[in-house]
């Protein structure tokens, strides 16, 4: 996967985690199509899933982090041979 790919799933997989997480949204939606029931097991499944694109998202900026030192270094004049 590529680094912009990598950082895009895991920031709007985060958000989308928090949002249902944080606000009765997922309640609210479930509650209005039947399917409340599934609500007692929601925390078992959204807080891992949080974390998991968080640590997707930091894994991204890590990976694009270490590019951007990669092609500085690169593209810097050897100060040595000066």
């Amino acid at each position: 996967m590529k680094d912009a790919t990598i950082l895009k799933t895991g920031v709007a997989g985060s958000i989308i985690a928090a949002v249902c997480c944080f606000t009765p949204a997922l309640v609210i939606l479930l509650g209005a199509v039947g399917l409340s029931a599934w609500l007692g097991w929601i925390d078992f499944v959204l807080f891992p899933a949080l974390a998991i694109f968080l640590g997707l998202t930091a894994y991204g900026l890590w990976r694009r982090q270490r590019a951007a030192d990669c092609c500085s270094r690169q593209t810097q004049p050897n100060k040595e041979s000066a």
